[in-house]
């Protein structure tokens, strides 16, 4: 798979969630052989006016390797003036450009998946984007914005006649939210619109279901998002199937716990006292089915010291026979 001039480690991507892709889940999942990662969806305007926070979110560490940055944002100028500066950027792979985002704070402005609907806008954004970046320009988007607007295979060919060297469609309108099942559909019929690689997304939860998504839509990748939350492992299960056909066994919980203890001393080195906070919903995810995991989430949930959780999760690890 090549996007432009940039060929991915393999076509098994991590999804941009905002409060969930940071830096230190980012090198986390790029260790369970993620083809590529993505950054939380960063404002184009925070960058513009100079956001400290936003500024931060742009940091990337050389343990992630292939990196897309996604920003979002509806004022062509400021979108293409900050794909500009990212594109100086040696560690940045792929700008790619959110035009999926449901949450009610962005599509209120105009941003996001609220582009769907305003088409001329949304050239207008990828145009100047890819006239400014240094990088190859992708663009995510949605199915549409509700059932009385479903125009994926309409926006996708606008957007590679922008200059998009790659779309992510997610199979969800709008409207849908995270809610009901993926519509496969759309995404094969977008890939048999464009000639631009196709990344599919939506209800990949095993490598079984993403194998089903490639064969029968016939896009070119997939991207992976909640099913990866406390589940970096899914990463190389997938590859490994789509390569051998193999099944490898779900991670021992042993090991899910080593591995939030290795995230829990990121979190902490990266954003001190607030990554430890950030922690608790990590841990939640990491021991969801696993033995007491409602008792451990609530007692985690109190816990305020990296000392404290990685002590408690030491003593936890112990209980478990596997």
């Amino acid at each position: 798979m090549k996007i432009g001039n940039f060929v991915p480690d393999n076509n098994v991507f991590l999804a941009p969630m905002a409060g969930v892709t940071d830096k230190s889940y980012r090198i986390i999942c790029k260790s369970q052989d993620c083809g590529m990662v993505y950054t939380e969806m960063i404002s184009s305007k925070g960058m513009y006016y100079g956001s400290k926070r936003t500024g931060l979110m742009l940091d990337i560490d050389p343990r992630e390797g292939a990196t897309a940055v996604q920003i979002f944002g509806s004022d062509p100028d400021i979108m293409g003036f900050m794909a500009e500066t990212i594109g100086d950027n040696e560690k940045v792979s792929i700008i790619d450009i959110n035009m999926g985002c449901p949450a009610p704070k962005i599509v209120k402005n105009c941003d996001g998946s609220a582009l769907m609907k305003d088409p001329k806008t949304a050239e207008k954004v990828v145009k100047k984007v890819v006239e400014k970046a240094k990088k190859p320009v992708t663009v995510k988007i949605r199915k549409g914005w509700d059932d009385s607007l479903i125009n994926a295979v309409e926006f996708a060919k606008m957007l590679e006649a922008a200059g998009a060297s790659a779309i992510t469609i997610h199979g969800r309108t709008r409207a849908q939210m995270y809610e009901g099942v993926a519509d496969w559909d759309i995404i094969k019929k977008v890939k048999e619109a464009i000639s631009v690689p196709l990344i599919g997304n939506g209800d990949v939860k095993s490598p079984e279901s993403a194998k089903k998504l490639i064969e029968y839509t016939g896009c070119d990748g997939i991207m992976i998002g909640r099913a990866a939350m406390g589940n970096p492992f899914i990463f190389k299960r997938v590859v490994h199937y789509l390569k051998t056909g193999e099944i490898i066994d779900d991670v021992p919980g042993r090991d899910k716990i080593d591995t939030a203890l290795y995230h829990l001393s990121l979190a902490e080195e990266f954003k001190g006292h607030t990554g430890v906070i950030e922690m608790r919903k990590h841990i939640a995810w990491y021991i969801k089915g696993m033995k007491d995991a409602a008792a451990v989430r609530d007692a985690v949930n109190k816990m305020t010291s990296k000392e404290e959780m990685e002590s408690f999760l030491l003593d936890y690890r112990k209980s478990i026979i596997l």
